[in-house]
């Protein structure tokens, strides 16, 4: 596979930036941005698709943990 040129990773940012905007503006419900989602996966290539989907988890993940704090689960206690 050849790499994407500088015209094709420019449209797949920026078709990337649509299809989060669009999910921070809907509090992350993919079934109001399928339009921006078929729009990002027609312009990036699949791998690139699977990396930007994971880093906009870990990111809202990080976020999270930034503002609420780590809470550790509240599980069974084991006296020892």
């Amino acid at each position: 596979m050849a790499a994407p040129t500088s015209a094709e990773r420019k449209a797949c940012w920026e078709a990337r930036d649509q299809l989060w905007q669009c999910l921070d503006d809907n509090n992350d419900k993919i079934q109001s941005c399928q339009k921006f989602q078929r729009d990002f996966e027609a312009k990036c290539p699949a791998q690139w698709v699977k990396y930007f989907t994971k880093r906009r988890d870990f990111l809202k993940y990080k976020e999270k943990m930034q503002t609420e704090g780590f809470k550790p689960a509240e599980g069974p206690r084991v006296n020892s």
